[in-house]
């Protein structure tokens, strides 16, 4: 349908003379206010893209905290050690004590030097000589200086393979840097173990032989010295008769290395 709307015009008589009319479709839309475009508000500029983390950087933040590590333990004793947590897990807990290198029987450093590594002085942590001798026996003897050990315990694992060896290898002289030789001595006598869940020389002395570090006799501290290559399966406090010779060997070697100045970088009052 359809809406009509015009004008008429009428004459004298009434009747319509002409008229215009708009026909004006019943169906057509309403008309409709035009939309004014909204204004596009500004965009946020790109965030820049992510930066490149460069191979150089994740070499260098693990070799800065090793450094951080070593220089660290060189003053501040070592709270303990991975050794040492992993049989406090197995055991329940352990015996362990620190005393400072002053505490402890002479003797006992001397002995355990010439029991573990007679050359400790003369080194700077890897013992090359001995290296040679190692291959040539085809590794039935050790070649771990008193240094590669002290790494080895504070800052990694036991037990044989490639990979612990190379680093050990590449710290030890960073350690030999930073730390004298009498520091490295004293960390070594107070994290080594001397028996099941047994750390430390303080520990080991009142455990087998009921004294202090201070107090332990020449015989005492060498037979100590005698049990580091494996201490779970020997016994100080009952040897047997080969750990008995062990330990005399032991004292003689003390004895040499204290006369011909391969003690000299650890006895007190020498140069650091």
């Amino acid at each position: 349908m359809a809406r009509g709307s015009g004008r008429a015009r009428t004459g004298e008589d009434g009747e319509v003379e002409d008229a215009t009319f708009v026909v004006v479709p019943n169906d057509a839309p309403p008309s409709k206010a035009v939309a004014r475009p909204r204004p596009r508000k500004p965009r946020a500029p790109a965030p820049p893209p992510p930066r490149k983390v460069r191979p150089m950087s994740l070499l260098l933040l693990p070799l800065a905290a090793v450094l951080l590590l070593v220089a660290l333990f060189g003053a501040v004793n070592p709270p303990t050690t991975p050794t040492i947590l992993g049989e406090g897990r197995r055991l329940g807990g352990v015996d362990h004590a620190w005393v400072p290198l002053e505490d402890i029987a002479p003797v006992m450093a001397r002995a355990a030097v010439a029991a573990e590594d007679a050359n400790f002085c003369a080194h700077w942590g890897l013992d090359l000589q001995a290296i040679r001798l190692a291959a040539a026996e085809g590794g039935a003897r050790g070649a771990s200086t008193i240094s590669q050990q002290v790494v080895k315990n504070v800052y990694l694992w036991q037990g044989r393979s490639w990979a612990r060896k190379a680093i050990e290898a590449a710290l030890t002289p960073v350690v030999e840097a930073f730390w004298s030789k009498r520091r490295i001595l004293e960390v070594y006598l107070n994290v080594a173990e001397f028996g099941e869940g047994v750390f430390g020389v303080e520990a080991a002395a009142h455990h087998w032989f009921g004294v202090p570090a201070a107090g332990l006799s020449d015989v005492q501290a060498a037979r100590l010295a005698a049990i580091l290559p494996d201490p779970k399966h020997r016994d100080p406090a009952d040897p047997t008769e080969a750990l008995r010779a062990r330990a005399r060997s032991i004292l003689d070697g003390a004895a040499t290395i204290a006369a011909d100045g391969r003690a000299a970088c650890f006895e007190t009052g020498a140069a650091p």
